[in-house]
């Protein structure tokens, strides 16, 4: 989901370091597969992004609130260094049966744990410290301030959270709009801009994304 006019989509697309094989077919069988779910999962130049960000942040140890059919995880895991570990949290085990096929193809499975478990579980089985050095949360919109709230707490100074979808479409702008995605994005918005806990940037990518970096 974009909402980005169609036009400076296509822009972005054609003036960034364009998908290899693997994705594009990753990205063609995702829309066969799963239909109108195929909007869930991230556009290219968002995936260069979360490639961008964990190198340069130097990230080992990564966490995944959403996997879907594995494009974003895929991007993230070819951003840690060979003995860097992507824990990936998803319900779904037929979408993420997908992402293995494909983490195998990208030569990044042994950097990937999937865990087939309600997230907020899993995260809570954490290790309580902070040991975490980047995370990417792209998953149901009312669960967002809880899984942010465990995560951030066991990010080491330094690393990296980014939430996808804090623009819902354009939902978050409109108070006529109370559903409960909208208003736990709304909340979740908040949330960030207030945490003293880290520092934030809401971005125009795509549906819009919040990049909060750990104090």
């Amino acid at each position: 989901m974009s909402v980005l006019d169609p036009v400076v989509g296509d822009y972005l697309l054609a003036h960034c370091t364009p998908a290899d094989e693997l994705l594009r077919e990753l990205a063609d069988e995702t829309r066969r597969a799963t239909g109108g779910a195929a909007g869930m999962q991230v556009s290219h130049d968002e995936g260069a992004l979360l490639t961008m960000l964990v190198r340069m942040s130097g990230a080992r140890r990564a966490v995944e609130v959403g996997v879907f059919t594995g494009y974003s995880s895929i991007c993230i895991a070819r951003g840690l260094p060979a003995d860097g570990r992507l824990l990936a949290c998803d319900v779904n085990p037929e979408w993420t049966s997908v992402a293995e096929r494909y983490w195998d193809r990208a030569g990044v499975a042994e950097r990937i744990e999937l865990r087939i478990a309600p997230a907020i579980e899993t995260l809570r089985a954490l290790p309580a410290e902070p040991h975490l050095d980047f995370a990417f949360i792209d998953a149901d919109k009312a669960g967002y301030p809880a899984y942010y709230e465990e995560i951030v707490t066991r990010l080491r100074p330094g690393g990296l959270v980014v939430l996808d979808n804090v623009f819902l479409g354009g939902r978050v702008f409109d108070p006529a709009f109370q559903d409960e995605d909208a208003v736990a994005m709304r909340r979740m918005n908040e949330i960030t801009a207030a945490d003293d806990r880290v520092e934030s940037v809401m971005l125009p990518v795509r549906d819009g994304v919040t990049i909060a970096r750990r104090r």
